[in-house]
């Protein structure tokens, strides 16, 4: 399934108050989310029903909550809400090699879980970017290439 495309700035106070008051938050909270910040939802693709959400930090605790960015609605129609949510227990086991992938989502999140999710841009920025390496590799092998550097003789006085 396709991720939600929904795209909202973070507010910038709240989201700090949210970081520097959390459990196990960042010593930092100012590196962590910038005054005109946005994010994108990243939850698969849902209908208005359902919120947005954006993850913006894990924090170090031992009950593996995360501070979320949840938002519905746009423009000044807008609602939102910073919260600490558990993370989804859902994980994703593939016998044949032997990998286990967790949900990157919260508990109880709408839609399929996070490894059942693709990011159509991330793809194409990944896709330009191999083809990219591809490219430059291929300049490198090519006929009339310079083999390395030119290093000065040695010999001369």
């Amino acid at each position: 399934m396709l991720q939600c495309t929904a795209v909202t700035q973070i507010p910038y106070a709240e989201a700090l108050l949210a970081l520097a008051t959390m459990e196990g938050a960042s010593e930092h909270p100012p590196d962590v989310v910038e005054p005109e910040d946005f994010v994108l939802c990243e939850l698969a693709d849902h209908d208005e029903t359902a919120e947005h959400a954006a993850h913006l930090w894990t924090a170090d605790t031992p009950d593996d909550r995360d501070l979320w960015f949840l938002w519905s609605g746009t423009g000044a129609h807008r609602v939102h809400r910073l919260d600490t949510l558990r993370l989804c227990p859902a994980v994703l086991r593939e016998l044949a090699t032997r990998t286990v992938t967790t949900c990157a989502y919260f508990d109880h999140h709408t839609g399929p879980h996070s490894f059942s999710v693709t990011d159509p841009l991330g793809d194409l920025i990944a896709e330009h970017v191999h083809s990219e390496v591809r490219r430059l590799v291929s300049e490198d092998d090519a006929p009339g290439a310079p083999d390395g550097p030119d290093v000065p003789d040695t010999d001369a006085p």
